[in-house]
């Protein structure tokens, strides 16, 4: 038996925001990045719609990028405090990843974080609150997945957290929060959810439910991410949208070692953080060469490039849909290789065991079409510094 979990409710379309007037309840934390939503005059209107449903709130601000076992503490600890019955939180995937998870700690003082990292092992949730998504970007579908991705960064290692009972009671995607993103978040977060849609698709896990999502979610990154990155409001749109579909395809679908190498890179080295969206994409064209042996997946691979028009045989295929991802990450100035991103070659050879060691065990490696060993997991991470040809 398999299953198949989204919000209760999805509402899309410009000027959004504003349903969260008819939300029912009595106290609301509103859990928010940095400055951006307070900017635009975004977090102005959560209060002010969530006051005109009848709501005292509360604010719980600052949360980082990439945020921290002691950011979520302490957001659970306000939240205990507080005792809210809505959680709502806007921006990012790092404020709604560390309010998934701030959630979990309020209603069950006593967990701890170790308990949380096994994937779908969560206390059952919403005996105190239910829980509201905002995306202000277009790439982790946070607002509608099973998925908080939590950093211990005296480990250096980001956790995904995993389970049916964080993937929000309602998500809220209104583009006109995606227009303000910066050109390079435009470009990370894009490629960040090609990469779901594209993982998904090939995962061990793939359905009939998760597939024509998956599908569709590719084809709007490849037709709108450009014009997006450009700017163009329509494709701003139509990306968040997508990125969306992408997210509903792998919260049920799962993911594959892209995001395993991506979430045991990022923050490991020195010279600084490692982009999640562009490790993403950075790591994207290799693993597919890699993956691309397994017969099941290349089948996979060559049918997502003859839908977006490629033609050729199945290794044709699978080298003309790498040659797009080349193509674009070039488009929107992502590195082609680690040593090309700034990772010093020593410092990398240092830490390659290590790290290499901590991809194969993430939640992620589970779900991937090809299985992967910590000696080959080295070899790739060696393809990838290097820009050499996958060919093992």
């Amino acid at each position: 038996m398999a299953r198949f979990t989204l919000p209760r409710d999805i509402y899309y379309g410009r000027g959004a925001l504003d349903e969260l007037k008819n939300l029912q309840g009595k106290k609301a934390i509103i859990v928010v990045g940095g400055g951006s939503m307070k900017r635009f005059g975004f977090l102005d209107r959560v209060v002010a719609n969530l006051k005109e449903a009848g709501m005292e709130t509360k604010l719980f601000e600052g949360v980082e990028p990439d945020p921290s076992v002691e950011t979520v503490m302490k957001g659970a600890a306000a939240m205990r405090e507080f005792e809210p019955d809505w959680i709502v939180s806007i921006g990012g995937g790092s404020p709604i990843d560390a309010a998934k998870a701030m959630w979990a700690f309020y209603e069950y003082p006593e967990t701890k974080f170790e308990d949380l990292i096994t994937p779908f092992k969560f206390p059952t949730l919403r005996t105190k609150a239910k829980f509201a998504a905002i995306p202000s970007t277009s790439g982790t579908a946070t607002e509608v997945t099973a998925f908080s991705v939590i950093t211990d960064y005296q480990k250096g290692i980001k956790y995904p957290l995993a389970d049916f009972n964080i993937t929000p009671d309602v998500a809220i995607v209104d583009p006109d929060l995606a227009d303000t993103m910066p050109q390079t978040l435009t470009a990370h977060t894009g490629m960040d959810a090609l990469t779901h849609a594209i993982e998904a698709y090939v995962s061990t896990l793939h359905t009939p439910f998760t597939d024509p999502l998956a599908l569709k979610a590719i084809h709007m990154v490849f037709d709108y991410l450009p014009a997006s990155y450009e700017g163009d409001k329509n494709a701003r749109e139509q990306m968040h949208y997508g990125q969306c579909l992408a997210g509903m395809a792998f919260t049920n679908a799962l993911l594959g070692i892209v995001h395993s190498m991506a979430h045991k890179t990022g923050a490991v080295f020195s010279t600084g953080h490692i982009v999640h969206g562009c490790a993403n994409a950075m790591y994207l064209p290799y693993v597919i060469q890699y993956n691309a042996k397994e017969p099941e997946a290349k089948k996979r691979y060559a049918e997502i490039a003859q839908s977006v028009g490629l033609t050729g045989s199945e290794d044709e295929l699978v080298s003309k849909l790498c040659g797009k991802i080349d193509e674009f990450n070039a488009k929107l100035n992502i590195p082609k290789t680690l040593k090309e991103f700034g990772i010093k070659e020593d410092e990398f050879k240092e830490k390659l065991s290590t790290f290499a060691a901590n991809a194969v065990g993430d939640a992620c490696t589970g779900s991937n079409p090809r299985s992967i060993t910590p000696k080959e997991m080295e070899k790739l991470f060696t393809a990838i510094y290097y820009g050499d040809k996958v060919d093992f």
